[in-house]
C-alpha cells in the first residue's frame, strides 16, 4: 500500500481467491480514492505476493519481485502451468503470472482517469520486457541519492525463512536463496554475492535498509549490521544488535528513521522496537519453525542507532525506553508533529503461517496456521524528543477490536490520519479461522485532531530543490489559536514520505524538517520564510512527498510536492541561502488568532486516559484490505456476501457483482459537528453480523476530517509530466506474457508459500 498523491492510495494484495473481480479473475491490485472514498480495481498480471516498492524521482512507484504463479490454497495445482522446475509460471484460475523477476510500474493518477492495464495510468507489469535479473521474494528496496533503487536480498522460491537445516550452504541455500543485489534502473553487471546475507543467513529476508549522509546504506538482518558502500560491495560490520533480538521478518519490529531536524543538524538515527528475542534455532528453515511460536512472547525492547555520528565518535546502539506493549509486526508510523505511531502487531510469536510446525501438526495448531497470537489493539506514541524514561504514551488511545497480524499495513494519509488495512495470516482467502481474512479497514485520528483549528497555510510550492532560494509560505489569523507571536515561534515545516508499506514496514519512510524563520504581520497572518531541502540528497532522496505546516503540534492537510529535479541522476545541488531574521510583534501589538475553538490549540487527552468516542462519532466503512481485497468493489457500505467456490465454478455467482468503482453511501453527519476532544480514535468498518459477510453503510462521514479542509481536489503537481518510459526505452504497449528461463527450486516446503 502506498500513497500515490493527494488523491490516491494504491493498494496490492497477493494473488489468491477474492471476490472482487477484474477482467474475469480475483482482483489483487485497487485504487482508493481518499476525497470519494471510491475504489476502482486495476489489474496486476504478476503476482505481487511479498513484492518489495519505492518510489522513482518523478513521483511514480515501482513494485519488485513477488511469488510463482499460483492456484487455490496459494499452491502450484490443477490449473498451474509450470516452469520446468516445477514452479508456477501462469495460474488459468486466478490468472496470475509468475511474479519474482517482475518489476510493475505505476504513475498515480485519480479514480477519473483510465486506470486499464494498457493506459498511461494503469499498472505496467510486463515481465518479458522490463524485469529483475533474479527472482526475489522478500527482497529489500531503498532508493539512493540519485534516484536509483537497490533491491537486495530473498528468497527463489517459498518459506519461512531463508535457509535449509542443516545449513550446509548458506551462500545460495541449493538454490532456494537470492543473496545478491542489484539496481532499478539497471546496471551491466551479474548481481553480486553480498557477503552480509550469507552470515545472516536465514534472517534476512525484508532487511532493514536506510541511506546515510554520505551515501553508505545502513543495513540490519538478523542480529547483525553493517554500513555498506552498495557501489563497491564493500561492508564495514557494526555492533550486533543487543539483547539477541530480531526486527526483520518473521520477528518484524517496528523500524524508523526518527525525524530529520535542524535541532540535530540532519542526522540519521534509527530507532528499532520489538520484534523476538526467539532462540535462532527456533526459526527451523523453509519447511516452518521448529517451535510454537505462537506460545512466545514478543520483545518490547528499544534501540537506537546513529550509523553516522556527528562527533566523530564509533556507532554503538543505546538501550531506549522499552514499548509500553511487546509487538511482533508493530509498523512505526512518522507524524507531522515530530513522533512516531506504533501501531498494529501481536503479543506472541511471529508473522509468517505455516502447515504445522515441528511439535505441532496444523490440525492441533490453535489459531489456524497463524504463527502469532495476541493481537495488541492499543497504538501508542513515541515522542523522540522527550526524556528517557517517558517517551511512550498511549494515554487516551482507543483500542481496535481488529486483529492486525501478518500482511497489516498502515500509511499516512494527506489529512495527516492513518489508513489501517489487512492482515492475513492465511494461505488463502479463509473467513472462518481464528485471524481470518481482513477486509475491514480503520482510520486513526492521532491527538492532534483534538485541536479546534488547524493552519490552512498558503503559497506551498509544488517542487523542492537541494538548496537555493527560500520561499515564503503564509498562515492566515484564522488557522491558529493564541497569540501570533507564539504561534509563529512554534510553526515548522515539514517533508514526509510515508514510502511503500507492506509487511508492517514502510520501505523509504523519511521526515525531515525543513529550516524557517517567520515574519508576525499587523493583521495576525504570519509568513513563514522556509528553506529549500538540505543540499545533500542522501538525506531524502528525491521523488514524491507530502509537506505540513504544525503550528503548536497541529498540522496542516499535506500539500503534495515532488523533491528533486524527476529524474534519475545527479540531483542538482546549490547552496543554501540565507534567511530573514523572524520579525514578532513588540510592545502591546499582541495579535491573536482567530480560529474557533478552545484557547489553546494543544490537544488534550481525557483526564481517565480511557477512550470515549463521542456521540456520532466518525465510524466509517472502509471495506477493503490490504491482506485481501474481496470487498474492494463495494467500499463503503456496498453489501456484498462470500463468493460461494461451487457456484463460481458453474458459472453463476452467489453474491451481487458491483462494477469495478462504486460511491460510498451518503452520510448523515459532517465533521463540523463532532467534537472528540478526549481521545484518539479509530474509524473502524462496523459489520452487522460477522455471519453473512454483509457491513453495514456509513454512520458518519470522513470525507471532511477537519472543518477548515481547504484541500484542493488533485495534486498540484502532475505527475505525467514525468514518463517512466521516455528516457528508457521501456516499451508501454506490449502485453504479451512469457515464461522466463528455467528457475530452480529446491524442495517443497510445507510452510508459507
Amino acid at each position: 500500500m502506498f500513497l500515490g498523491n493527494e488523491n490516491s492510495v494504491y493498494i496490492l494484495d497477493k494473488a489468491e481467491d477474492n471476490a472482487a473481480q477484474i477482467n474475469g479473475h480475483p482482483a489483487w491490485g485497487a485504487l482508493w480514492d481518499i476525497g470519494s472514498h471510491q475504489t476502482t480495481l486495476m489489474e496486476v498480471r504478476s503476482n505481487s505476493f511479498c513484492a518489495s516498492g519505492m518510489h522513482l524521482p518523478n513521483g511514480s512507484f515501482a513494485s519488485f519481485g513477488g511469488n510463482d504463479a499460483v492456484g487455490l490454497q496459494g499452491k502450484v495445482g490443477a490449473t498451474t502451468q509450470t516452469n520446468p522446475d516445477g514452479t508456477g509460471m501462469w495460474d488459468s484460475f486466478y490468472n496470475d503470472f509468475d511474479g519474482r523477476v517482475a518489476i510493475r510500474i505505476v504513475n498515480p493518477c485519480t479514480s477519473s482517469d483510465n486506470l486499464a492495464a494498457d493506459s498511461p495510468c494503469g499498472w505496467y507489469d510486463e515481465s518479458t520486457q522490463l524485469f529483475m535479473k533474479r527472482r526475489r521474494w522478500y527482497a529489500a528496496a531503498e532508493a539512493t541519492g540519485d534516484g536509483t533503487v537497490v533491491i537486495l536480498g530473498g528468497f527463489v522460491t517459498g518459506g519461512f525463512v531463508n535457509r535449509w537445516v542443516p545449513n550446509v550452504d548458506p551462500t545460495t541455500e541449493s538454490g532456494s536463496a537470492e543473496n545478491t543485489y542489484e539496481f532499478y534502473p539497471a546496471r551491466a553487471e551479474d548481481p553480486p554475492i553480498v557477503q552480509f546475507l550469507v552470515k545472516t543467513s536465514g534472517l534476512n529476508a525484508y532487511a532493514h535498509t536506510f541511506l546515510q549522509p554520505s551515501g553508505l546504506m545502513l543495513v540490519q538482518a538478523n542480529t547483525s549490521t553493517m554500513l555498506w558502500d552498495y557501489n563497491n560491495n564493500i561492508e564495514t560490520q557494526l555492533p550486533d544488535m543487543p539483547n539477541g533480538v530480531a526486527r526483520v521478518y518473521p520477528a518484524s519490529g517496528a523500524v524508523a528513521m526518527l525525524p530529520m531536524t535542524p535541532a540535530n543538524n540532519y542526522s540519521s538515527t534509527l530507532l528499532f522496537c520489538g520484534g523476538s528475542d526467539m532462540p535462532e534455532s527456533y526459526y527451523g528453515d523453509y519447511a516452518g519453525p521448529a517451535f510454537d511460536t505462537w506460545t512466545y512472547p514478543a520483545s518490547k525492547d528499544c534501540q537506537r542507532l546513529t550509523p553516522e555520528p556527528q562527533d566523530g565518535s564509533a556507532p554503538a546502539y543505546e538501550q531506549d525506553d522499552d514499548m509500553l506493549d511487546g509487538r511482533t509486526m508493530g509498523q512505526f508510523i512518522l507524524l507531522p508533529d515530530g513522533t512516531a505511531l506504533v501501531i498494529n502487531g501481536g503479543s506472541n510469536g511471529t508473522a509468517g503461517y505455516s502447515i504445522g510446525t515441528k511439535n505441532t501438526p496444523v490440525d492441533q495448531m490453535p489459531f489456524g496456521v497463524s504463527l502469532a497470537s495476541g493481537p495488541v489493539g492499543t497504538p501508542a506514541l513515541y515522542n523522540p524528543n522527550n526524556p528517557k524514561g517517558s517517551r511512550w504514551s498511549n494515554a487516551g488511545m482507543s483500542t481496535s477490536p481488529i486483529a492486525r497480524l501478518y500482511h497489516s499495513t498502515a500509511i499516512l494519509l494527506p489529512d495527516a490520519s492513518v489508513l489501517v488495512a489487512g492482515s492475513n495470516p492465511n494461505p488463502d482467502v479463509n473467513l472462518t479461522t481464528v485471524f481470518s481474512t481482513e477486509y475491514r479497514a480503520e482510520i486513526f485520528y492521532p491527538p492532534y485532531f483534538n485541536g479546534a483549528v488547524r493552519p490552512a497555510p498558503q503559497g506551498r510550492p509544488a517542487t523542492l530543490s537541494y538548496g537555493g532560494a527560500p520561499f515564503d509560505i503564509t498562515v492566515p489569523a484564522s488557522s491558529y489559536n493564541g497569540t501570533a507571536n507564539d504561534a509563529a515561534g512554534n510553526a515548522t515545516v515539514v517533508v514526509i514520505r510515508g514510502g511503500f508499506t507492506t509487511h508492517a514496514m514502510n520501505m523509504g519512510q523519511r521526515f525531515l524538517q525543513l529550516n524557517n524563520t517567520y515574519t508576525v504581520n499587523q493583521n495576525g497572518s504570519i509568513t513563514l520564510h522556509v528553506s529549500q531541502m538540505p543540499p545533500n540528497p542522501n538525506l531524502f532522496q528525491p521523488g514524491p512527498a507530502l509537506m505540513f505546516v504544525t503550528i503548536s503540534g497541529i498540522p496542516s492537510n499535506g500539500s503534495y510536492v515532488i523533491i528533486g529535479n524527476g529524474q534519475v541522476g545527479t540531483q542538482p545541488t546549490a547552496a543554501v541561502s540565507a534567511l530573514p531574521a523572524s520579525v514578532r510583534l513588540s510592545g502591546n501589538a499582541t495579535t491573536t488568532g482567530t480560529g474557533s475553538g478552545a484557547d489553546s490549540a494543544v490537544p488534550s487527552s481525557s483526564a481517565s486516559g480511557s477512550s470515549k468516542l463521542s456521540t456520532g462519532a466518525l465510524i466509517g466503512i472502509i471495506a477493503g484490505g490490504v491482506g485481501a481485497l474481496a470487498a474492494l468493489a463495494a467500499f463503503l457500505g456496498i453489501c456484498i456476501a462470500r463468493r460461494r467456490r461451487a457456484a463460481a465454478r458453474s458459472g453463476t455467482s452467489s453474491y451481487p457483482l458491483s462494477a469495478p468503482a462504486m460511491a460510498m453511501a451518503a452520510a448523515p453527519a459532517p465533521y463540523d459537528n463532532l467534537a472528540h476532544r478526549d481521545s484518539s480514535i479509530f474509524a473502524p468498518l462496523k459489520p452487522t453480523s460477522h455471519y453473512d459477510d454483509a457491513w453495514d453503510p456509513s454512520t458518519a462521514s470522513i470525507n471532511a476530517p477537519y472543518k477548515d479542509d481547504t484541500r484542493p481536489g488533485s495534486s498540484s503537481f502532475d505527475t505525467t509530466a514525468y514518463d517512466p518510459y521516455s528516457q528508457t526505452g521501456f516499451p508501454t504497449a506490449s502485453h504479451a506474457l512469457e515464461s522466463h528461463e528455467p528457475q530452480g527450486y529446491a524442495h517443497e516446503p510445507y510452510g508459507q508459500r
